[in-house]
C-alpha cells in the first residue's frame, strides 16, 4: 500500500507561469467608484467627489503599469493596488457607520428616508462585495504578479479545484472571477462556503467582510423595509 501511495505524487505546486488578464480588476474598481459617487453626500467620506477622484488617479497609474495583462511581479503596482483597495474599504466602512448613525438617530439623509436607506444600503453592500474580491485577488499566494510568474507563495485559500484532480487540470490556478465568487458567497452567507481560508490574513479579511455585510443587511436594509411598510 505504501509503495502504491508513493507512486502517486500530489498536485505540483506552484503551477506553471501563466499571464493573467488585468481588465476584470479594472472594471471592478470602476464599478466601485461609480457606486460611491451614487451615495448621498452626507454618507461620503468628505466631498462626494474626493474619494472617487483619488481612486481614479490610482487606477490610472495601475492602467499605465499593466494595460492588458499581468505577466510578472511588480512590487510598486501591488503597493498601489493595495493602497487603492484600502482607501475604498475605509470609505465604504465610513459610509456604513454614517448611515447607521442616521438610522439610530431617526434622521436619515434625503426627503424620502425609506428609499434613501434602501438604496444607500444596497450601494454599500455592492461596494463591499466588489472591494473584497480585490482584497482576495491581491492577497492570495502573494498577489497576481507572483501567480502569473509561477512564483506562488503558500495559498491563502483552498479552492475545490485544488482538492480533486478530476475536476480541473493539475496546473489549475484561480483567476479573478474565482475571487469574485468567494466574495459574493461570503457577503451573502456571512461565512465561507466551498472555498476555505487557510491563513490568518484570509480569515481576518473574510471576517471583516462578513461583519460589514451583516450590519448592512440586518440593520439598515431591514429597518428600511420596516419604514416603507
Amino acid at each position: 500500500m505504501a509503495q502504491e501511495s508513493s507512486s502517486q505524487p500530489g498536485r505540483p505546486y506552484p503551477p506553471p507561469a501563466a499571464p493573467e488578464q488585468f481588465w476584470p480588476a479594472q472594471v471592478t474598481v470602476l464599478a466601485a467608484i461609480g457606486l460611491q459617487l451614487a451615495l448621498p453626500e452626507r454618507l461620503s467620506a468628505g466631498p462626494t467627489w474626493l474619494v472617487p477622484a483619488l481612486e481614479g488617479v490610482l487606477l490610472s497609474g495601475l492602467v499605465i503599469v499593466n494595460r492588458n495583462q499581468i505577466e510578472d511581479e511588480h512590487p510598486r503596482r501591488r503597493r498601489v493596488a493595495l493602497g487603492l483597495t484600502a482607501v475604498v474599504t475605509a470609505a465604504n466602512i465610513y459610509s456604513l457607520g454614517a448611515l447607521t448613525h442616521y438610522l439610530l438617530h431617526h434622521n436619515p439623509p434625503g426627503s424620502n428616508p425609506g428609499r434613501v436607506l434602501i438604496v444607500s444600503g444596497v450601494l454599500i453592500w455592492l461596494t463591499n462585495f466588489l472591494i473584497f474580491a480585490l482584497w482576495y485577488w491581491e492577497m492570495d499566494r502573494g498577489g497576481p504578479g507572483r501567480r502569473a510568474a509561477g512564483r506562488d507563495r503558500a495559498p491563502d485559500f483552498l479552492f475545490p479545484q485544488m482538492s480533486d484532480d478530476r475536476i480541473e487540470p493539475r496546473d489549475w490556478r484561480p483567476k479573478f472571477v474565482d475571487y469574485l465568487y468567494v466574495s459574493l458567497t461570503n457577503a451573502t452567507a456571512f461565512s465561507p462556503t466551498d472555498t476555505m481560508p487557510l491563513t490568518a490574513a484570509a480569515k481576518s479579511t473574510m471576517g471583516v467582510q462578513s461583519l460589514v455585510s451583516l450590519v448592512t443587511i440586518g440593520l439598515i436594509v431591514s429597518r428600511a423595509v420596516n419604514i416603507l411598510s
